[in-house]
């Protein structure tokens, strides 16, 4: 690491800390040329592909942003909105992966903004989901609706229970 006062190619870690969220190491550096102190911040790279080919570092703001589009108008708070973006950037970096297609990102987004607004899902889905026609909407809703309804009864495991 060059230090940033005296440009010297190579410095000494004086201390290692992890941050608050424990996704990133705050580092205090020493400059052995000028003595000098300065903090560097390490985080896992995680890079998005998009349609076009073009690589950018992920970016919780823009899973933010693009939530905050389908769930204009409704019922939602910011603080669910900013959960549901972490939640989204923790799974994906549970998958292990350096590298994901800006497609899967908005399919990762989809679960947990299902559970959080289901008309904000389907605006989010229309994106991300291959709807070709007015019929595949109304089977994502009916399929929705048999979802609420089986929730509703308790039956979230998806199979009926008998009684005698």
């Amino acid at each position: 690491m060059h230090c940033p006062f005296c440009r010297y190619e190579d410095s000494r870690v004086v201390d290692s800390r992890t941050t608050d969220d424990g996704t990133a190491i705050r580092r205090r550096r020493a400059c052995p040329d000028c003595g000098r102190r300065f903090t560097t911040m390490e985080t896992a790279a995680l890079i998005v592909v998009k349609r076009s080919g073009v690589t950018e570092p992920f970016s919780r703001e823009k899973v933010t942003a693009g939530v905050r589009k389908a769930c204009q108008g409704r019922p939602v708070s910011a603080d669910a909105i900013a959960q549901l973006s972490q939640r989204v950037e923790e799974a994906i970096r549970a998958t292990g992966c350096a590298t994901i297609p800006s497609n899967d990102v908005g399919l990762v987004i989809l679960g947990p903004l299902r559970e959080l607004d289901v008309i904000a899902y389907m605006r989010f889905a229309s994106v991300y989901r291959p709807f070709q026609s007015l019929e595949d909407f109304e089977t994502e809703i009916n399929l929705l609706r048999t979802e609420d309804s089986i929730s509703q009864l308790g039956l979230s495991s998806g199979h009926a229970e008998s009684t005698p």
